[in-house]
This record gives structure tokens, C-alpha cells and sequence, in this order.
């Protein structure tokens, strides 16, 4: 009998270490499908002759961001992009604050149908939408304008950031309300005052993801801006592309790298507010 427990469980053991292996090779193959893209970006931004391959650079040198260091290549693209995203992300994080509010606080019936319903609206392409929403635009005069651009931005992103507003407000006790409320404050005065301090991190969360995703968008801003000087980084990015499938592969690296830094730098900036988490006990006992 201790013979045969013993063969069983070298048998269990060479299972789960075949198991460990399979595991830790499919991760290996991930990570290099992840890390492979960032090295030939890194290597190619500072190679003069760069194309597909994955190769040291023979020679280093900085001309690819020199050529794309130019206020038509790089500084205004981004300016557009900053406005374009920081705007539309503003008028996002705002409008789903107000929007999750009495979904949080107010029981109804129709609030999951409601909720199901917009979350069922994220699931619709984009490109689904965008004929009858240029037929729209240029009926209001708001094709190439960058309000225009940037509210239906906001719009697109405005669904999914509901329900995750509404999530993160859950967590915040009524009862700190109720008492601002015997106080004499405003619900607007609450929820500014109050509810929105607490969940700092999840109006983070909320801000950083609308900002990335709209950060990334391309065919949004291609169908509703025309005026060059009115393109975002992430139309603007087709320069680097010429004719007859020729592509100038270092100046693309260098200007994807310089395209990437604002979204790393405001992770960076607020990546603490992340960690802190939703320290409300205090605030509920005092």
C-alpha cells in the first residue's frame, strides 16, 4: 500500500511540475509577444537604416527624433491631441459623476434595465455609428470643428464610464450624506463635497481609462477633422506612411515613443492615488 501511495504520488508531483512548465512557457511566449514590439520600437528610434527586424542598431544616433522634432510632425499634432482628449475627458469624467449619481443612490425598477442598456452600448462599434453621425455633423456645422470632435468623443466614452462611476460610488457610505444633508448642504454640495473626495481612485481610474482609450483613437478624429493643422497625433501618425507601401520605419519609432509619453507620464503622476485604495472607515466613525 505504501508502495502504491508513493508511485501515486510521484505521478501527482510530475503532473503538476509538466503542468508548471506548460504554464510558465505559454507566459514566456505572452510576455515575448508583448516585449518584442517595445524592442524593435526602442531599437529602431535610434537606427538610421531601421526596418522590420529586431537588430541592434550599428551605429546609434538621435536623427530619427530630430526629424520628427518639428512643430508640423510632432508639437502641434500633440497640442491637438492634448486639447482634443484632456477636453473630451473632462466633459466625460463630469457628465458620469452626475449621470452615476442618482443611479448609486436612488433604487428604481427601470435602474438595472437602464444600466444594462448602456452597458450593452459600449458593446456597438464605432464604425457601426460614424455614417450617421457625419450625416449629423455636417447638417449642424460641426464637422472640422474640435468641440464638435471632442463631444462626441466624450459621448463615445461616456456609457462605459457610467457603470464604472456608479460601481466605484457604491462604496462610499450613505450615511456620511445623510449627515452633510441634516447640515443643510445641496445634494450638488454632497456630492462635490463629499462623495466625490472619498472615491478619489475611482474617479482616477475612471479619468486615466477615458483618457487612454481616447488618446488611441483614430477613426473618430479622421472622419469628423479635416484641416491638417487640426489633426490629432493619432491621425498625424500617417505621414510616416508614403505610397506604394514604403514606410520611413525609424521616424515611426521615434515618433511612436514621443506619442506614448503623455499617457506614461500622467499614469506616473497619479499612480499613488491608485494604491491608496477607499480608506473610508475613519470617515464613517468621526
Amino acid at each position: 500500500m505504501r508502495g502504491g501511495t508513493k508511485a501515486v504520488a510521484k505521478a501527482g508531483m510530475k503532473r503538476a511540475t509538466r503542468v508548471r512548465l506548460a504554464s510558465d512557457a505559454a507566459l514566456a511566449v505572452v510576455t515575448a509577444a508583448f516585449l518584442l514590439p517595445l524592442l524593435w520600437l526602442l531599437l529602431s528610434s535610434v537606427d538610421a537604416e531601421a526596418d522590420l527586424r529586431v537588430r541592434l542598431p550599428s551605429s546609434p544616433t538621435t536623427e530619427n527624433f530630430q526629424a520628427v522634432l518639428t512643430d508640423e510632425i510632432t508639437f502641434t499634432p500633440m497640442l491637438n491631441s492634448l486639447l482634443l482628449c484632456g477636453s473630451a475627458t473632462l466633459l466625460t469624467v463630469t457628465c458620469a459623476a452626475l449621470a452615476a449619481y442618482p443611479l448609486s443612490r436612488y433604487r428604481s425598477r427601470f435602474s438595472r434595465p437602464y444600466l444594462l442598456t448602456i452597458l450593452f452600448t459600449t458593446c456597438l462599434p464605432i464604425t457601426a455609428i460614424m455614417v450617421p453621425v457625419y450625416g449629423l455633423f455636417v447638417q449642424v456645422n460641426l464637422v472640422d470643428t474640435m468641440y464638435g470632435t471632442a463631444l462626441f468623443l466624450a459621448t463615445s466614452q461616456l456609457p462605459f464610464s457610467i457603470w464604472l462611476m456608479k460601481n466605484f460610488m457604491d462604496g462610499v457610505p450613505t450615511v456620511l450624506e445623510e449627515a452633510a444633508w441634516t447640515d443643510g448642504a445641496s445634494m450638488i454640495q454632497t456630492l462635490t463635497r463629499i462623495v466625490l473626495p472619498l472615491m478619489g481612485p475611482g474617479m482616477t481610474v475612471v479619468m486615466i481609462y477615458t483618457f487612454i482609450q481616447l488618446w488611441g483613437n483614430f477613426f473618430v478624429p479622421f472622419m469628423l477633422l479635416l484641416s491638417p493643422d487640426q489633426l490629432p497625433a493619432s491621425v498625424s501618425i500617417f505621414t510616416f506612411f508614403g505610397n506604394h507601401g514604403s514606410v520611413i520605419y525609424g521616424q515611426l519609432a521615434a515618433f511612436s515613443i514621443l506619442y506614448s509619453t503623455p499617457v506614461l507620464l500622467l499614469y506616473i503622476l497619479i499612480s499613488r492615488r491608485l494604491g491608496g485604495g477607499f480608506a473610508l472607515g475613519g470617515a464613517v466613525k468621526g
